[in-house]
């Protein structure tokens, strides 16, 4: 486990359009399994059970969990879904494709988190990221902005999430420490 010097929390954008689409899709299979079970001769088949069990976590998570404004997870939904996909006759495939989307889920939720150590600037996503200090202009955070000015011309700014803690550094204090960096970077 490595440890940062700073770690900068960046604000999420589009939760809710994954949460649109994982409903969705969990709505889409369990129809498709319940009319799968209306088509069947049997009285008790696999289809329904998982056409029920997906009408009822959507339920819980639409109504009761989102009420009481709890972030809401779909992964094991899908991870259902793809139970129950995988067990369809001629179309084993589309539950591949769920469990891709229930690893999505999960990692589209996680807070995108920017570590800052001596050596380099590490942003956690589903690939990690590492930067040594030598291949940016500038790193400053002001306004409750996060701005990486890399020497290649890219430019990223994020808004990162305001926390109340009494342990954060503030940000002069941040800017200060960057400039240091990035001096040694340059053997200034």
């Amino acid at each position: 486990m490595m440890q940062y010097q700073y770690v900068v929390i960046l604000k999420k954008d589009g939760d809710r359009a994954v949460d649109n689409l994982s409903a969705l899709l969990c709505f889409g299979s369990a129809v498709i399994f319940l009319l799968t079970q209306l088509r069947s001769s049997r009285l008790w088949y696999y289809p329904g059970a998982f056409s029920i069990l997906l009408a009822g976590g959507l339920i819980y998570n639409l109504f009761i969990r989102g009420r009481r404004r709890k972030p809401v997870r779909y992964k094991y939904l899908l991870m259902l879904a793809a139970l129950g996909w995988f067990g369809m006759p001629g179309v084993p495939w589309v539950g591949i494709l769920f469990l891709g989307l229930a690893f999505l889920e999960h990692q589209t939720k996680r807070p995108l988190e920017i570590g800052f150590d001596p050596d380099r600037v590490v942003i956690n996503t589903l690939i990690r990221r590492r930067h040594d200090w030598s291949v940016f202009n500038n790193v400053l955070l002001k306004d409750g902005l996060l701005t990486l000015d890399f020497k290649n011309n890219r430019l990223f700014q994020k808004e990162v999430i305001e926390d109340d803690d009494d342990d954060n550094a503030d940000e002069e204090e941040f800017n200060a420490w960057c400039h240091e960096r990035l001096g040694s970077a340059y053997g200034n």
